[in-house]
């Protein structure tokens, strides 16, 4: 059994054996009201208190809406959601307390807890749409101090539906998160985290993450599904000497305003250890898979294997920046992204939903996947295997045009200290997949389809590459014949099979 097999069975059992102890207690019998309009978070707060006191259990909300402002959760107790039970969040921003150990605000706090979870078939809503806007109109009239940048408050200043920070054992199964004011639920430096079979609509304002994890050690995420207007699985590291690690997803489901899997974009210490199985990407505005390293963190060891990625603005891009690394040295090596089926369309992906990805500068046609290191920071021993990749094509260099002299190839800027997305470097040579500052980079079984014919550009250009292994690649564009679809550039190793 494999180290993550290993630790994903043995989160399971300790999250499974905490439940099956637990004793009940009725919520409704410390005071909390289901009207939907008493506000409860006195009760609420209360009856946890007292459960904790107890040496734990189960506290039980029976079908009903639950009034609340922001709460505590303490050692050894479970909030169980019957199904009909919704947790409500409070449009009184006035109502959340914003912590002052992790500086944010969230309708359900936990802080260096341990034996908690939150389970059951009942719904958290936070009600965040109201709230934010609530929150601006305090602002505007000057009850709130906050900048208001892009006509919104700060993240921050926006409750969250839920905040664990420094927890061990953590269990979140079988409930509905839904409408969150800020990022939706985060998991920060806390160990042991168990979430299975959750359903997620956060897609009601800005930055409504999926779900957050934070330099957590030992995650297990499954059969949920995610529905963001930002990032969906993301996975961030805040503390340059932390690290988030052993982590297994397996799947999961998700469509986002921004990308599908993600690693960062704060990154200082970095992520190590995980494997992320059979999951799909839907109706996304950035990438399926994204992982940065821009803030002097490190990626190492990372499988993802089976992923199908269905009307997404792009498929993969692996980013090496120096952002805010403050001299440390970011890397990113040893991954293998494997059995991947993609599709990348024309128009905007995320249309018609209720936060769109923004409408870009132009002018660049379809950009291409990427592994974009920087000249003193290389990607290193990167896999892809067993992946179609299908394309609109029919790139029009009358629109955007980016040529292949060595001119033209070095013009392209590095931007190392560029936010990270897959867009930024604007028109790129390739129709399919472009590399640049990288070593060891193996392809295997790949191919490129694109469905219209004339992209002036070829399928795959490689830019300052030490060791490409080409092993099976093919390239199907149609109306085209005797076109030269590998092109390299300050490229050494190569390796045709």
């Amino acid at each position: 059994m494999t180290k993550l097999k290993f630790l994903a069975l043995a989160i399971a059992l300790l999250c499974g054996a905490t439940q099956l102890s637990a004793k009940d207690y009725q919520v409704s019998d410390f005071g909390a009201k289901a009207d939907g309009i008493t506000l409860n978070t006195g009760a609420i707060q209360r009856a946890i208190d007292a459960v904790n006191e107890r040496g734990g259990g189960r506290l039980v909300f029976g079908p009903g809406k639950y009034l609340t402002g922001s709460i505590y959760l303490k050692s050894n107790v479970t909030l169980h959601l019957e199904r009909g039970a919704v947790l409500l969040g409070s449009t009184n921003p006035f109502d959340y307390v914003k912590d002052p150990y992790v500086r944010w605000m969230a309708m359900v706090f936990a802080m260096k807890q341990e034996n908690i979870g939150i389970t059951g078939k009942g719904t958290i809503d936070g009600q965040g749409f109201k709230t934010a806007n609530n929150m601006v109109q305090y602002i505007q009239r000057g009850i709130y101090e906050d900048p208001l940048k892009l006509d919104r408050p700060n993240e921050t200043n926006r409750p969250e539906n839920i905040y664990f920070r420094e927890c061990t054992n953590v269990t979140i199964t079988g409930i509905t998160l839904r409408d969150p004011a800020s990022w939706n639920q985060t998991y920060d430096q806390c160990k042991n985290v168990y979430v299975d079979d959750i359903y997620v609509e956060a897609n009601s304002y800005w930055n409504n993450d999926g779900i957050d994890i934070v330099d957590c050690d030992g995650v297990v995420i499954k059969n949920s599904f995610f529905n963001a207007a930002d990032d969906v699985l993301c996975f961030k590291s805040h503390d340059a000497n932390s690290i988030c690690q052993n982590v297994v997803v397996d799947n999961c489901v998700g469509r986002s305003g921004a990308n599908g899997l993600k690693f960062g974009t704060v990154s200082r210490g970095g992520f190590r250890n995980f494997k992320v199985t059979n999951i799909t990407i839907y109706d996304t505005y950035r990438s399926a898979i994204t992982f940065a390293a821009v803030d002097g963190g490190l990626i190492d060891n990372i499988l993802v294997d089976g992923v199908r990625s269905i009307n997404t603005g792009n498929v993969i891009f692996l980013r090496i920046g120096d952002r805010w690394g403050k001299g440390k040295q970011p890397s990113m090596k040893n991954v293998t992204i494997q059995n991947v089926y993609a599709e990348v369309p024309l128009r905007k992906p995320d249309a018609g939903y209720n936060y769109e990805g923004p409408i870009e500068d132009m002018p660049r046609n379809i950009s291409p996947a990427s592994i974009v290191g920087l000249p003193d920071y290389p990607i290193e021993n990167i896999t892809l295997k067993n992946i179609t990749m299908v394309y609109p094509g029919g790139g029009n260099k009358l629109f955007a045009y980016r040529g292949l002299t060595p001119a033209e190839l070095d013009g392209i800027p590095e931007m190392r200290d560029t936010y990270p997305e897959f867009s930024q470097f604007k028109e790129l040579p390739a129709w399919g997949f472009y590399i640049r500052h990288a070593k060891g980079i193996t392809f295997d079984n790949v191919k490129f389809i694109a469905e219209k014919p004339g992209d002036y550009r070829p399928g795959l250009v490689t830019d300052d590459v030490q060791g490409l292994t080409l092993r099976k690649v093919e390239f199907e564009e149609p109306g085209v014949n005797g076109k030269e679809q590998v092109f390299t550039y300050k490229t050494t190793g190569i390796v045709k099979e």
